[in-house]
C-alpha cells in the first residue's frame, strides 16, 4: 500500500509539472529510466584528508546520521546550517564557500548550475543512485537537465499550517475557510488571526509564488506587472503579520503563532515537538483547495570542493534504503529513495500531509525557476512588504 501511494503521487507530480495548473491533461508518458551508475570501485573512495564540510537546512537530518558515517568512515563531519535558499545562493557566487556539499532547492539549482558554481557528481563512486525513484529523477531533469549534479534529498511543500485550537477560538464563530490559503492573505481572516500571531517564513521565493498563485497568476511569472499585483494584495494583511520567521519549527509549537506559511514537514514536526514538551493543542499542515507549493531540496558538491571524493562516499551512504527512510520518518518529509518505502513507518507514509495523495497532486503548484528579472521583481516586492512599504 505504501508503494501504491507514493506511486500515484509520483505520477500526479508528473501530471502536475507537464500541464498547465487547473486545466486536464493527458496521461503521461513512461518516464524516463534513470541511468546505471558506471560500475563502482571495489569500496568508498576517500580523499587524503579524512574530512566533510555540509552545509544543510537546519532539522533536516536524522539523529545519529553523522556520527554513524563518521564512525564508519572515520571522516570528521563539519555539519553547518543555512535558513534559506538565499543565504545559501549568495554564499556559493561569493565563492570559497568552504563546503563540499550542499543542499539547494531546484528554484535555485539551474542559474547555479549554469554559473558553474556546482561540479558534476563522481557517479561511479555513488552506487547507490540505483535506488532513486525514476519519476522523481525526471521531474529534476527540469533544473538539472541530465542528472548530473543534483541527487535528492527530500521533498515536501510550502502551505498553511495552523494551531487549530488556537484559531478556532481567535476566529470565534467563524467558520474555516475553503481554500486555507484565505486564513494568510486575506483581511477578513487575519484581522481576527493577528490576536494568536501569523508567521511568514522569511523568504520571498517562497512567499511571492504562493501569492501569486492566490491571485490567478503564474506563481513563476516573468511579468513584473504580477509582482505588482501581488504586492498589493499582500499590503493589505500586512499590519496582521507578527512574524517573519526563520525558526518556524519552534515558533509554532512554543504558540508564538497559531497560523503559518511554512513547510510541509516543518509543521509536521512542530506538531510532534509541541507534544512532546506537553502541549495539547492541535497543530497541522492543511491542502489549501488551490494547491500548495511543491519543492525538492538536493545534495550537491561545490566547485570549489576540497574534498570531493568523501562528498561522494557520504552521498552514496545517504542513499541507502535504511538512511532514507530515516529522514521520512524522523523529518517528516517524502524521500525520493524508492528502496526505502517499505522501511518508513505507516504512520507516516499514511499521511496524507506528508505523501499527498495523487488526486491532490494533479493541483500543486509546479516546480520552476526565476528569471533574473523576476527575481529583482519579487525581491523588491518581498522587501517592500516586510518594510511596510
Amino acid at each position: 500500500m505504501k508503494k501504491q501511494v507514493l506511486a500515484l503521487a509520483i505520477s500526479a507530480i508528473l501530471l502536475a509539472a507537464c500541464g498547465k495548473k487547473e486545466e486536464p491533461v493527458a496521461a503521461p508518458a513512461e518516464p524516463a529510466p534513470v541511468a546505471a551508475a558506471p560500475a563502482a570501485p571495489a569500496g568508498p573512495v576517500y580523499d587524503d584528508e579524512k574530512v566533510l564540510n555540509i552545509y544543510n537546512w537546519p532539522d533536516y537530518i536524522p539523529e545519529g546520521m553523522v556520527a554513524a558515517f563518521e564512525k564508519e568512515s572515520g571522516i570528521k563531519v563539519n555539519y553547518d546550517t543555512f535558513e534559506t535558499n538565499e543565504a545559501l545562493h549568495a554564499k556559493l557566487v561569493a565563492g570559497n564557500t568552504g563546503y563540499d556539499i550542499v543542499v539547494p532547492g531546484t528554484v535555485f539549482a539551474p542559474p547555479q548550475i549554469e554559473g558553474g558554481l556546482l561540479q558534476p557528481l563522481k557517479k561511479e563512486q555513488i552506487p547507490n543512485l540505483v535506488n532513486l525513484e525514476p519519476a522523481i529523477m525526471d521531474v529534476l531533469t527540469k533544473a538539472d537537465p541530465d542528472n548530473k549534479f543534483l541527487v535528492p534529498w527530500a521533498w515536501g511543500f510550502t502551505t498553511v499550517g495552523i494551531n487549530r485550537t488556537r484559531v478556532e477560538k481567535a476566529l470565534g464563530g467563524m467558520a474555516m475557510p475553503e481554500n486555507a490559503w484565505d486564513l494568510v492573505f486575506k483581511p477578513e481572516y487575519t484581522s481576527k488571526l493577528k490576536s494568536c500571531g501569523i508567521a511568514y517564513l522569511d523568504s520571498p521565493t517562497e512567499i511571492i509564488p504562493v501569492a501569486l498563485h492566490y491571485i490567478g497568476k503564474d506563481a513563476y511569472s516573468t511579468d513584473v506587472a504580477d509582482y505588482k499585483a501581488a504586492g498589493e494584495m499582500l499590503a493589505k494583511v500586512r499590519k496582521d503579520v507578527r512574524l517573519f520567521s526563520s525558526t518556524m519549527i519552534d515558533d509554532i509549537a512554543g504558540a508564538k503563532a497559531c497560523v503559518a506559511i511554512g513547510w510541509s514537514g516543518d509543521i509536521n514536526i512542530a506538531a510532534t515537538r509541541a507534544k512532546e514538551n506537553g502541549s495539547k493543542d492541535v497543530i497541522e499542515a492543511l491542502l489549501p483547495s488551490t494547491g500548495a507549493l511543491i519543492f525538492f531540496d538536493t545534495m550537491a558538491v561545490t566547485k570549489d570542493a576540497k574534498h570531493p571524493n568523501n562528498a561522494a562516499a557520504f552521498i552514496d551512504f545517504y542513499l541507502r534504503p535504511e538512511n532514507a527512510a530515516a529522514m521520512a520518518n524522523e523529518m517528516s518529509y517524502p524521500t525520493g529513495n524508492k528502496a526505502a518505502l517499505d522501511k518508513i513507518n505507516p504512520e507516516i507514509a499514511g499521511n496524507k500531509t506528508i505523501f499527498v495523495e495523487a488526486d491532490y497532486f494533479a493541483k500543486m503548484i509546479k516546480p520552476s525557476s526565476f528569471t533574473n528579472e523576476a527575481r529583482e521583481a519579487m525581491a523588491n516586492v518581498y522587501n517592500g512588504f516586510k518594510k511596510g512599504k
